[in-house]
């Protein structure tokens, strides 16, 4: 049980890429440049619009995400 809460990221990202290939689709993104804090912004303001409850968990995932890389 200590090792499933341990690696929780491993079952939370279903899908890899597939928050980028929806930036890529609304031209946010081009390339290999990284989704910025204005890209998820927008990602999220479109989630709530459309009610894509779907994307805008993948956005708050990687806003988590964001911040676990400056804790180091």
């Amino acid at each position: 049980m200590r090792r499933s809460k341990r690696k929780w990221i491993q079952s939370a990202i279903k899908k890899p890429g597939a928050l980028r290939a929806t930036a890529k689709r609304m031209g946010l993104v081009k390339g290999d440049e990284p989704l910025s804090q204005a890209d998820l912004n927008k990602l999220a303001a479109k989630a709530k619009k459309t009610g894509n409850t779907k994307l805008l968990r993948r956005v708050n995932l990687a806003r988590t995400l964001k911040k676990m890389g400056r804790r180091k």
